[in-house]
């Protein structure tokens, strides 16, 4: 079984717990799509009544366009039943690394207003300590890069700015991301306090107890971690 049918089969699990009637949180990367693409299938054939959603991107809000899923937005619904998202890294804890794929402030503004966030990975994504296999992306004005980018180093990170085809990438939300690698991760808590003190700062891809359940994919079958 590759990769791409083992986080099908995470995505689609996923998508059992979602009940007609529910706000839906729309998660962004290879992994969400699939459940996105279940979501859509299940309210075309009538079998989901009444859902809207609310994408983490604009990349989730096109295809959720694509497949007539009704959107909402916090100006109409202020609390998401289940949002339905990926990580880059999960640890035993069930803290996460997110924002491989760029989207991480609105993936942690989604979350924060859900009341049940599920996280969908396949088994390459565990980890014992946050920090074992992925950096942490960092997103910040492009105002404040070279400061933070100096302040990262001061407190043990070693920053490089992302980018694309050779120029710096931008967000959504018209910013740039420092993927920043401190190593394992002995206290997220702590870190995840300041570089929430830091103005330049807009958001960083720790996110410290907003999984309420994370669903493996491994080829022997589905384990749910609550």
């Amino acid at each position: 079984m590759n990769k791409d049918e083992l986080k099908k089969r995470a995505a689609e699990k996923a998508v059992e717990y979602i009940e007609s009637g529910m706000v839906v949180g729309l998660g962004t990367g290879s992994t969400t799509k699939f459940a996105i693409e279940k979501i859509g299938d299940l309210i075309n054939r009538g079998k989901l009544k009444n859902i809207t959603a609310i994408p983490t991107s604009i990349a989730s809000e096109k295809l959720a366009r694509e497949l007539n899923i009704p959107l909402t937005d916090f100006f109409r619904e202020t609390k998401i039943d289940i949002t339905i998202d990926g990580a880059d890294e999960v640890d035993r804890n069930l803290n996460l690394i997110k924002g491989g794929g760029g989207a991480l402030l609105r993936e942690k503004i989604v979350a924060q207003a859900t009341e049940r966030e599920i996280i969908i990975v396949d088994e390459t994504k565990i980890s014992v300590q946050l920090g074992e296999k992925w950096a942490v992306p960092i997103e910040v004005i492009k105002f404040a890069a070279g400061l933070e980018s100096e302040y990262l180093k001061s407190i043990g990170g070693k920053p490089v700015l992302r980018e694309v085809n050779g120029k710096p990438f931008v967000t959504d939300e018209g910013n740039y991301i420092l993927d920043t690698n401190f190593g394992i991760l002995k206290n997220p808590e702590l870190l995840a306090e300041m570089l929430n003190e830091r103005a330049g700062i807009v958001e960083h891809g720790l996110f410290i107890g907003l999984a309420a359940k994370v669903i493996v994919a491994k080829p022997d079958g589905i384990v749910e971690l609550e």
